[in-house]
C-alpha cells in the first residue's frame, strides 16, 4: 500500500524529540492524526496544526523556516 502522508514543519517541537517536523494525511481531513516524523509520537489532530500554523511562529526565523520547508510539500 503506498505512502499516503507527507511532512509539514509547525511551530510546536515534539516533546519528545525536539523535531518541527511532522506526518500528516495528504487527505487533510480534520479528525486526522499529526504524529512526529522523527518518532512518531502523537502531537494533535490535524484541525489543531491548522490552528498552530495559522497563529504562526514566535519568532521571524521559525516563520522563514516552516514557509519555506511548507511550500515544498505543498
Amino acid at each position: 500500500m503506498p505512502d499516503t502522508s507527507e511532512d509539514i514543519r509547525l511551530p510546536v517541537a515534539c516533546p519528545s524529540c525536539g523535531s518541527h517536523l511532522y506526518r500528516v494525511n495528504q487527505v487533510r481531513n480534520p479528525t486526522d492524526e499529526v504524529h512526529c516524523a522523527s518518532c512518531k509520537r502523537y502531537l494533535c489532530d490535524y484541525h489543531e496544526a491548522v490552528d498552530m500554523l495559522e497563529k504562526g511562529p514566535g519568532d521571524e526565523a521559525e516563520a522563514l523556516i516552516e514557509k519555506v520547508v511548507n511550500r515544498r510539500h505543498h
